[in-house]
């Protein structure tokens, strides 16, 4: 044998190697995954609809990946604080983000400010968690039992004002939706989330609001305020006696609330489908239901390429209405 053969044999070989190596890189990364403690970041307050969900999903995901997972609220900017700081992460998969459909809004809505993220092109949908149904909420010294008694106050001059958690919000862009559908106009009045927005619906600041059931629900019970209509295509399961405003005549008002885990862009397939596996089977628990339950979500699930397909349609979609509505930040 030659020198230049016994030297092309030894490269051929070191090639074969080290193609093997690469090759086999992401199924070791994902059989070592995790080693180390998971962060799971939420860019709202503590308490909310999104951290509770946050906490569930770590507990659960703690005990069946045998690390910890530990939640971490980065509040601030209408959750924009919380979610760059996970798009700018390491794409490893231990730093994720649990968020409401909200960051498929602000970026719009916050356009040019150099503080919006594009869900659908710099985050990685790994799974969505569940579904939110929007319901118009009033006191009930409005004296309204309906949506169209609503509109009349409305139109009398009895009510003329929402709380919403926010520009840019589901909920704000479910009252722009409304108004055109009704032939009225509302004022906004934008709080810091849904629990401040509640507390002076409760004191008599505002007439009603547009809500997600869970923060209202005690109060809803106690007869305290009243759910006057649900913005779905269909009823509330949790609701099943309060109409659609479609139903009531209000077509083309439907705005629903999602919650969904995602992370850093370009997060190796392996670790993605691992963290869908769990949650998909955690999802199916009867605690988690009965926890879910409690703030009126629906448990969702499915494969990365649905939460991809969800979050690019919502981009599209409320970038149009931003711009129609000409919604701007607080």
């Amino acid at each position: 044998m030659t020198f230049t053969s016994t030297r092309r044999k030894a490269l051929s070989v070191a090639f074969s190697v080290a193609t093997a190596a690469l090759c086999s890189a992401p199924t070791a990364q994902a059989q070592s995954y995790p080693s180390k403690p998971i962060t799971i970041v939420v860019a709202y307050p503590a308490g909310g609809d999104t951290d509770v969900l946050a906490r569930v999903i770590g507990d659960k995901l703690t005990s069946r990946l045998g690390q910890p997972v530990v939640v971490e609220n980065r509040t601030g900017a209408a959750g924009t604080i919380g979610t760059a700081y996970v798009s700018k992460a390491r794409a490893d998969g231990y730093t994720l983000l649990l968020a409401p459909n909200t960051i498929a809004i602000t970026p719009h809505v916050l356009k040019g400010t150099g503080t919006s993220t594009d869900p659908a092109s710099e985050l990685t949908a790994i799974v969505q968690l569940g579904s939110q149904s929007l319901f118009v909420v009033a006191t009930t010294s409005t004296g309204a039992s309906n949506v169209k008694e609503l509109v009349a106050k409305i139109r009398e001059g009895k009510v003329g004002s929402y709380a919403s958690p926010g520009a840019g919000s589901p909920m704000h862009i479910l009252g722009e939706l409304f108004d055109r559908s009704a032939g009225v106009k509302l004022t906004q009045i934008p709080y810091r989330g849904s629990a401040p927005a509640v507390a002076d619906l409760l004191g008599g600041q505002v007439p009603m609001m547009y809500s997600t059931l869970g923060p209202v629900a005690p109060y809803v019970k106690a007869g305290k305020l009243v759910v006057l209509g649900v913005a779905d295509a269909k009823r509330s399961p949790f609701l099943p006696d309060v109409q659609t405003l479609a139903e009531q005549g209000y077509k083309g008002a439907e705005v629903g609330a999602w919650q969904a885990l995602m992370g850093p862009k370009g997060m190796p397939a392996e670790v993605v489908q691992l963290l869908n596996r769990h949650v998909n089977e955690i999802l199916k628990m009867p605690d988690v239901i009965a926890r879910m339950d409690a703030v009126a979500l629906s448990p969702a699930g499915g494969d990365p390429a649905q939460l991809a397909r969800l979050v690019a349609g919502d981009y599209a979609r409320y970038g149009k209405l931003v711009t129609e509505f000409g919604i701007k930040a607080d």
